[in-house]
């Protein structure tokens, strides 16, 4: 049992090494590298909870319920 895990200690061994001499010789062809691109940021809000005037408008309502400058 412990020869043949040698062995394929031995095996990885010398193929790790053969793939990393034929990398660093430029022997296969490269792929350019891709940056990820992060998910665009929607323009405008898409829920009522994530627009700031929307909540600061509910908000002045809720402390001010009888401003006679509310639209409501």
């Amino acid at each position: 049992m412990l020869k043949l895990l040698l062995v394929v200690l031995v095996f990885a061994a010398i193929t790790y090494a053969t793939i990393r001499v034929i990398e660093r010789r430029g022997l296969l062809p490269q792929q350019p590298r891709r940056r990820p691109q992060r998910p665009a940021r929607p323009a405008r809000p898409v829920a009522p909870d994530d627009d700031e005037d929307f909540l600061r408008d509910l908000d002045r309502r809720r402390r001010h319920p009888e401003d006679p400058e509310s639209p409501a």
